[in-house]
């Protein structure tokens, strides 16, 4: 590896980690992004001690370092991290709240741990590796199990007067609309994530038919993400109308946020973002239809993530590499 710590070349490396509501992803990352050895365990719920999740994320980080020193670790959590980068103070799909995760990792693990929020770590690796370099300006948008956001401003990430900023997916876009995990109702993320996906694939599957029946075995509830995705690439119309649903709400909230920020880009990562142009097309006419002025400025490019998956890992070992170099 060109550029690493003097650590790092004697042996030790840098372990980037994302973890959200259903998986938690690990991996070594070099000091250009390239991401090594990774290890993937399942996150353990919302409803379970805390330290069952930290088991997961202890046990998938020393998988992937694979018996080497660690230099330090960098987590990237789907959460409201505080502004000193120590504790998770809300995570809507995990059970942290407000505890010393930082610390406790870093006793656990035994090196120096750095802790953002997901979003914000995606945005630093998209902003220094991806779809996002040389923008003066920029907004990242994760749509997973919900949604995630940052803003960057000349490759800086903002992260508020709580280190909470970007938390874009709880704005209210329908007002007594679905019930969120939040504790509020009718936040973005209930109509453009993951869930917001398969629940309009399992409503629409009632009236229309699809291969979902057949991958599901005929029981809605079964149905997940990759199958609509799955199904959509094969033609399936519940599919297709689905990402045509969840596309189109994806570009009226983007409306929203471009009326707000005005950035050079918007960048779509997260697992949801996979689905491509599926998804980015109806979002692209949804932005230009409900955007404020859309006929008298450039409206900003909305693109998919470089990095896929792999965004979140590789900037929190941005921001670990940070701390020890």
């Amino acid at each position: 590896m060109s550029g690493g710590t003097s650590s790092e070349a004697a042996g030790s490396v840098v372990v980037g980690v994302d973890i959200g509501g259903t998986k938690v992803l690990a991996g070594v990352v070099d000091p250009d992004g390239q991401v090594g050895r990774t290890a993937r365990r399942t996150t353990p719920g919302r409803r379970v001690v805390t330290s069952r999740v930290e088991d997961a994320l202890v046990a998938a980080v020393r998988e992937a370092a694979d018996g080497r020193p660690l230099a330090g670790v960098g987590v990237a959590a789907a959460g409201f991290v505080d502004s000193a980068g120590e504790r998770v103070m809300f995570a809507p799909h995990l059970p942290w709240q407000g505890q010393p995760l930082r610390d406790l990792l870093a006793g656990r693990l035994g090196c120096p741990v750095a802790l953002d929020n997901d979003a914000n770590c995606s945005a630093r690796a998209e902003g220094h590796h991806g779809a996002a370099r040389g923008a003066a300006s920029a907004l990242m948008i994760t749509m997973g199990t919900g949604i995630g956001g940052a803003v960057l401003l000349d490759g800086v990430v903002v992260r508020g007067a709580n280190g909470m900023a970007g938390e874009f997916g709880h704005m209210q876009v329908v007002p007594d609309g679905q019930a969120c995990e939040c504790g509020r109702r009718g936040c973005w993320e209930q109509y453009a994530s993951g869930n917001a996906l398969v629940r309009e694939a399992r409503a629409l599957m009632a009236d229309l038919p699809s291969v979902l029946v057949e991958m599901s075995d005929g029981a809605p509830e079964q149905v997940t993400g990759p199958m609509v995705t799955s199904a959509a690439e094969q033609g399936d119309l519940v599919a297709r109308q689905a990402f045509a649903t969840v596309g189109g709400w994806l570009g009226v909230g983007t409306a929203n946020l471009v009326a707000a920020f005005d950035p050079a880009v918007v960048v779509v990562g997260g697992g949801v973002s996979a689905a491509g142009d599926r998804l980015l097309d109806p979002a692209r006419a949804a932005l230009e239809r409900t955007l404020v002025g859309a006929e008298h400025r450039v409206v900003p490019p909305l693109v998919a993530a470089e990095l896929g998956p792999q965004a979140g890992m590789v900037g929190a070992a941005l921001v670990a590499r940070s701390l020890v170099s």
